[in-house]
């Protein structure tokens, strides 16, 4: 399984937006590339949503220290 960090999901927009600066991309290889750039940007959206929503959940934690709070085992942070 991949252990992808958020730096190589940024390396990949920067790839995508690359090839999307491409100057020799005409018809249906430059439409082909747009495709693929919004599922990029949208898989994109969705990683970044839950590193946001993993971001909340420890800072929920910290925040309350003293009290029993319980993260689910899903919004914890991973040990890579």
């Amino acid at each position: 399984m991949a252990r992808n960090k958020l730096g190589d999901l940024q390396n990949h927009l920067f790839e995508q937006l690359e090839r999307l600066n491409d100057d020799s991309l005409t018809g249906e290889q430059l439409e082909s590339e747009l495709r693929r750039a919004k599922a990029v940007a949208s898989v994109a959206s969705q990683i970044i949503a839950n590193g946001h929503l993993v971001l909340k959940a420890v800072q929920l934690k910290e925040d309350h220290m003293n009290a029993d709070i319980q993260v689910p085992k899903m919004l914890e942070a991973g040990d890579d």
